[in-house]
């Protein structure tokens, strides 16, 4: 296990030399030395790192330690190439996103040190599904709700924005994962086949249905494409492992393209992203309000940067607009290249093949469903991000996770790969070796423990019920016998009478029931009795009825 931590530690090393290096060469072509207030920065965000690194090791020991490098060096990149643009345009974006990297840092270490069960979000299911609706429609609210862009999606105080739906997709992932895992069985029925699917049942459609519309509304309400795409291909993938039917994939691609499809020619917003992907180059494209500039700008960097790239500090990323942010990816070609483009997806494969591996290994179909979705989440918008800048898909407006600049989505990021490390640390937990000698000792102690208990148990319920049995039934002369005047004609039993209370079970608080065939018995003693002192046998049998009706 050193030898294991040790190789950790050592590529954690190795991913800092990289990124440092990487910081020294930008500034010194950009600036001529080290800020050293970002420099300060750096080590802080560094030492954050480590301290996370310690906490992973400690409290989740079989966790994955292959993804905080990654996250280094995709944070690293990102930070670098604001840096650069911000030194072109004289601003200060990378040093705000430093300040996003240092809470995210401290809420992961929360979590990674708090969290050492998954499965306890499972109980907060129906929280986590109001909490997440409530922060997807927050940007409708009239005072804080702030749109950008075209869409609505932004809550502003002051000078700060944020996007609530990064933090909307990680309760709503907790909800899908746990309303699947608990109806996966009545989803997996199939229904009639048509062109070799397996359709699902006219009944089972019913949370599907709920999905795309909200979707739906988020699209309508917000007019934000690339959100309800994400959130109902995010509840469709979860379906899919659920049920493991491909017919839920092909009604999901369906049903979101009839919503899409009718969008575009709604809303004018959704519809100019359309014509800027079908047509990028025309003239009055590009020239039109919405239009394609953007598009061509970022193909052009990609362009320019070729095989090896135009070198750190020596490009022109900033004439992309939203360079920082939404064309992040482009920015990377410009000046790193393909050669850095495809180290970026490389590492963003990593990520994703992590999260695939712990959705696999894990016994729990709780675990498997909320990592299958939470890491396809991530795959799907680098996907719809890279695919939009390179002219394969429209442009939905999300943004390239832990690069762009943007807290929302940094702290979002975050956490969701902090959960990942939380899944595989019970994923990878050695499971014990049933076959030695020590786990065989170990269950026989346990089961000869529990079974001393429920002995031990038998034995105290036993006793109650004697002492129950005592308190009802005495030793005493029958009716009618006269023990003073020496009558030994009947040494039997009968009921304790009392003048003042009936015999109450101090259990259950009901008198004591008496069958009949110990009423006949108790009438045929007194009946004995009351012919010895010279009375009928009516009178006993009164007696018996008598004892009858009052239920004794």
């Amino acid at each position: 296990m050193t030898a294991i931590r040790l190789r950790q530690f050592f590529l954690l090393l190795f991913s800092f030399l990289i990124v440092g290096v990487g910081f020294f060469q930008m500034f010194m072509r950009t600036q001529g030395s080290m800020p050293m207030d970002f420099t300060i920065r750096l080590i802080v965000v560094a030492a954050l790192f480590v301290v996370l690194w310690a906490l992973m090791a400690k409290f989740q020991p079989y966790g994955s330690q292959t993804l905080v490098p990654c996250l280094v060096l995709l944070s690293g990149i990102g930070v670098m190439l604001i840096a650069r643009i911000d030194a072109a345009q004289n601003t200060g974006v990378a040093g705000r996103q430093l300040l996003w990297i240092m809470v995210s840092l401290v809420l992961c270490c929360a979590l990674v040190a708090g969290l050492h069960d998954y499965r306890i979000l499972r109980r907060f299911s129906y929280v986590s599904m109001v909490v997440g609706l409530a922060l997807l429609l927050a940007p409708m609210l009239p005072l804080v709700g702030h749109e950008e862009g075209g869409s609505r999606i932004w809550l502003k105080f002051g000078s700060y924005t944020m996007q609530p739906a990064e933090f909307a997709k990680l309760f709503l992932a907790f909800f899908f994962a746990a309303y699947l895992f608990d109806h996966r069985d009545q989803l997996a029925v199939g229904g009639k086949k048509v062109l070799g699917f397996r359709l699902p049942r006219i009944r089972d459609l019913g949370p599907i249905i709920i999905v795309w519309l909200v979707s739906m509304g988020v699209l309508v309400m917000q007019r934000d494409l690339g959100t309800s795409l994400m959130f109902f291909a995010m509840f469709v993938s979860m379906l899919y492992v659920a049920t493991g039917r491909a017919s839920w994939i092909a009604i999901g691609v369906g049903a979101f393209a009839v919503g899409a499809v009718a969008a575009s020619s709604i809303f004018s917003h959704v519809g100019n992203r359309i014509t800027a992907w079908l047509h990028p180059f025309d003239a009055d494209v590009y020239n039109a309000v919405g239009g394609s500039e953007q598009l061509v700008k970022g193909v052009f960097g990609l362009a320019a940067g070729r095989l090896a790239g135009t070198g750190l500090g020596q490009g022109h990323p900033y004439i992309t607009p939203l360079s920082f942010s939404d064309f992040i990816y482009t920015s990377v070609g410009e000046e790193l290249g393909l050669a850095g483009l495809l180290a970026v997806l490389l590492l963003y494969l990593i990520i994703i093949a992590t999260g695939m591996v712990t959705a696999m290994k894990i016994k729990d179909g709780f675990g498997k469903l909320l990592a299958s979705g939470l890491v396809f989440t991530m795959a799907f918008q680098v996907f719809t991000v890279v695919g939009g800048v390179t002219l394969l898909i429209p442009l939905t407006g999300l943004t390239m996770p832990y690069m762009a600049a943007g807290g929302s989505s940094l702290v979002a990021n975050m956490l969701l790969a902090m959960l990942l490390v939380v899944i595989s640390n019970a994923a990878n937990k050695p499971q014990p070796d049933t076959t030695s000698d020590t786990f065989q000792y170990e269950a026989l102690a346990a089961l000869r423990e529990q079974e001393v208990k429920e002995r031990a148990a038998q034995v105290e319920a036993q006793k109650a019920q004697n002492a129950l049995a005592t308190q009802v039934i005495s030793t005493k002369p029958l009716l009618g016998a006269n023990p003073d005047e020496g009558d030994d004609g009947y040494d039997g039993y009968e009921f304790e009478e009392t003048a003042d209370q009936d015999i109450v079970d101090e259990e259950t608080h009901e008198q004591p029931r008496i069958d009949d065939e110990m009423l006949e018995e108790h009438a045929r003693h007194a009946q004995h009795a009351a012919g010895d002192n010279g009375t009928t046998g009516g009178n006993a049998n009164d007696i018996a009825n008598d004892m009858r009706r009052d239920g004794r």
